[in-house]
């Protein structure tokens, strides 16, 4: 697979969507000079000058990365807007950020948002999300949703045109082929706000078209690195939330603690940038300075570090190619850090990792199943319903029980996700209550 990650700044002078995908011209195609960002890349950077801000509309606006996103928008008023802001259920926290941010549409998915200001136009439910897209007119989309509900809305993007900043990692989890086929298609580009991809996007644009050894992906170990087995045994919901590093939401915090967060990351890579398996490699490192790093075939390596902070990539993905000047943050003080480590995932403690990797090497609908079945267990567990330690064995119970679709379209993805909730629902055979 070729790699798809390219870049784009909007050009015009209006309120009005205006960048170099029309939606009117399907067979539109960009220009191919510009500047060329990625080894064995098919497509380049058109090298446009903003004639006004770029225009954003945030899918998940009141989660953590929905909230970094505001504020990076807010401190560059002149570069950036607000033109759409969605959110689950978070009516209050929604309310206020239309205040502030004087978005154009809204869309709250479990229900109205009332007490909106005159002129804000107002949607609700799933198909508000995909609706909000077209009505917002935005230059890029942040899918920051959590879990399967942002593929929906990533795939209107596509079909619209729009450039999507994707830090919803379910997306390519659940249809990654599908996604990154329909985006080459269309010529859409979709850059990664994840620490780790971004930071491989990062590496990436530094040595144009020079073949990769490696992409490696760093991961912090979680709140139980080093435990055994034996000792994850009935940890507490708080124990698990307790990531050492990253402020995050729920359900990334439990994906962290049993790795299935960086097992999804592989399988991102594994589409993001087009690399077989066996050149990915996860390795961690607590510390959490180095974020992601590729190894080029001449032996040469590059790593990009920083703070531990999702302020970062968000402006880097934002303002790409520029990089807009930022004194929120201290700079690295290497030597306060004294030293940088690294240790190998222990898997027979934290399977999820494996399975990820063994999802993606079946292919078809596995890596849909490892998505939902997984997004299931965090659920049960954060309810109190089942132990730790029942996350990996419902998860791989799923993926043993599947009757895979090869080849599957969007609707073979669907049925698989649903099929698998569905079976999830009822606590497993062997399954700890």
């Amino acid at each position: 697979m070729d790699l798809l990650i390219w870049g784009l700044t909007c050009t015009g002078g209006s309120n009005k969507m205006n960048h170099p995908f029309p939606m009117a011209d399907p067979g539109y195609r960009p220009k191919r000079d510009g500047l060329s960002i990625f080894p064995h890349a098919e497509f380049t950077y058109p090298l446009m000058t903003p004639t006004h801000a770029k225009r954003i509309c945030i899918l998940g606006s009141t989660g953590s990365i929905g909230r970094s996103t505001l504020r990076v928008i807010s401190d560059y008023p002149d570069r950036f807007c607000v033109t759409g802001l969605a959110a689950f259920n978070s009516e209050e926290l929604l309310r206020e950020q239309v205040h502030t941010y004087d978005p154009e549409v809204v869309c709250l998915v479990d229900g109205p948002c009332p007490g909106l200001p005159s002129g804000v136009r107002s949607l609700m439910g799933e198909a508000g999300l995909a609706e909000m897209i077209r009505m917002a007119e935005p230059d890029m989309v942040v899918v920051s949703t959590v879990g399967h509900a942002g593929l929906s809305p990533t795939l209107r993007a596509i079909e619209l045109g729009i450039p999507i900043a994707l830090a919803n990692k379910e997306v390519l989890v659940m249809a990654g082929q599908l996604v990154m086929d329909m985006a080459r298609v269309g010529n859409v580009p979709i850059l990664p706000i994840d620490s780790e991809h971004n930071a491989i996007f990062q590496c990436l644009s530094v040595c144009d078209r020079t073949p990769l050894r490696r992409v490696i992906l760093t991961a912090s170990g979680g709140p139980f690195r080093g435990w055994p087995v034996e000792q994850l045994k009935g940890v507490s919901v708080q124990q698990a939330l307790a990531h050492p590093t990253w402020q995050m939401g729920q359900k990334i915090s439990i994906d962290s603690a049993t790795l299935m967060n960086k097992g999804f990351e592989v399988v991102e890579a594994h589409h993001l940038f087009g690399q077989p398996l066996d050149r990915i490699e996860v390795i961690v490192h607590p510390q959490s300075v180095i974020h992601g790093m590729v190894e080029y075939h001449d032996g040469s390596m590059l790593a990009q570090m920083g703070v531990t902070d999702m302020y970062l990539p968000i402006c880097n993905v934002l303002s790409y190619p520029e990089r807009l000047p930022n004194n929120r943050f201290e700079p690295l003080n290497l030597s306060r850090l004294g030293s940088l480590t690294f240790e190998s995932p222990d898997l027979e403690a934290f399977p999820c990792l494996q399975y990820a990797y063994d999802a993606v090497r079946e292919g078809g609908t596995y890596p849909a199943v490892l998505n939902a079945s997984n997004e299931v267990a965090v659920q049960k567990f954060l309810n109190g319903d089942i132990q730790f330690l029942d996350i990996p064995r419902m998860i791989n119970h799923s993926l043993q029980e599947h009757r895979v679709v090869a080849r599957p379209d969007l609707g073979d993805i669907i049925e698989a996700d649903r099929h698998t909730r569905l079976e999830c629902g009822t606590i497993m055979p062997g399954v700890a209550t």
